[in-house]
């Protein structure tokens, strides 16, 4: 007999207990199993009735945190709203309109509230929905150690400064992703979440049409996908709406073909085919695409380190009442 959606979910968590790094400082695995024992049950329950709804959000809260802990470290600033005097991350036209789910996330900390007032950072609610949108996609589950707490500014101007565009190149990431404490191999691992989601058709504009001063067209890019894209992304369009896969075979699935892409010069964006671009890191996206079970444990593994970044803990920040606003 098959098991329930939230069941195959629950069961792929546990499974997934056997990839924890041992040693992680500051944060702490069951962390709130005496004083909201219920936490990542409540969290997974909501994030499960909105990837059902639509399938395309689990991409959206695995983006989210990462975008979260790219700026100002993982702390839920990416989820407060901008004010008359201050324009916030999540308003920036790195994340909006792109970005969804906030109000998946604030369900989750509704019933959290209600069962355990005051207990639960919105950082953390953002860690786990990330892990539980992997899991129901298809990847492998991991406990994720918490005891994040909540920061108090969020600057639409860090975002720019922190998350790397879609137009570096692989000195350009591996720097980005250093100066955040993450090796060059885990940010090749950490791009494999290109495997979930879409992109704005602006995103890539430049690339299909205004590439640079001797080529229109980026030349890197496969021919065919690059007729494809110049087909769904009109030159000129002023659509926002108009939107591509980023993995065509299975953008709703986690797996390994955003590698395979890679190796037939179909990634999406010019971050996506630096990748080739050396000997070390080509190695890796020819590893990760023949060896999906290698992928998906070294990204599990990746997350939890990424999950680590400029964390506040303690007496520091805040517990958000409410994601949207600072208490």
């Amino acid at each position: 007999m098959g098991l329930r959606g939230s069941d195959a979910v629950v069961l792929a968590i546990v499974l997934g207990l056997c990839m924890i790094p041992q040693g992680e400082a500051q944060l702490k695995y069951g962390f709130y199993r005496d004083t909201c024992p219920q936490a990542e049950t409540i969290v997974m329950e909501e994030v499960t009735k909105g990837v059902h709804n639509d399938p395309d959000l689990a991409a959206d809260f695995v983006r989210m945190h990462f975008h979260d802990c790219f700026v100002r470290g993982c702390d839920g600033s990416i989820l407060i709203n901008s004010t008359p005097g201050n324009t916030a991350e999540k308003d920036s036209p790195i994340n909006n309109p792109s970005l969804e789910g906030y109000d998946i996330i604030d369900n989750a900390k509704t019933r959290l509230e209600a069962a355990c007032k005051g207990v639960v950072s919105c950082a953390d609610i953002i860690a786990f929905a990330a892990r539980d949108s992997i899991v129901l996609s298809g990847g492998f589950g991991y406990a994720v150690p918490a005891g994040r707490r909540d920061g108090r500014v969020s600057r639409i101007s860090e975002t720019f400064t922190n998350l790397p565009p879609p137009t570096f190149n692989l000195t350009q990431l591996t720097q980005s992703f250093a100066s955040k404490g993450l090796t060059q191999q885990e940010m090749v691992t950490l791009s494999g979440a290109h495997t979930l989601g879409k992109s704005h058709c602006t995103s890539i504009s430049s690339r299909l049409y205004n590439f640079n001063s001797t080529a229109s067209t980026d030349p890197s890019l496969d021919a065919t996908y690059s007729a494809q894209l110049k087909h769904d992304c009109p030159q000129g369009s002023t659509d926002a709406s108009l939107v591509v896969p980023i993995d065509p075979p299975s953008p709703t699935v986690f797996d390994s073909s955003y590698y395979t892409n890679l190796l037939v010069n179909r990634g999406l964006f010019e971050s996506d085919q630096a990748l080739m671009s050396s000997p070390v890191t080509a190695a890796q996206v020819r590893l990760f695409s023949y060896a999906e079970f290698i992928f998906k444990k070294r990204f599990a593994e990746a997350m939890v380190k990424m999950g680590h970044i400029g964390v506040l803990t303690g007496s520091v920040g805040e517990i958000r009442l409410n994601c949207r606003v600072v208490n």
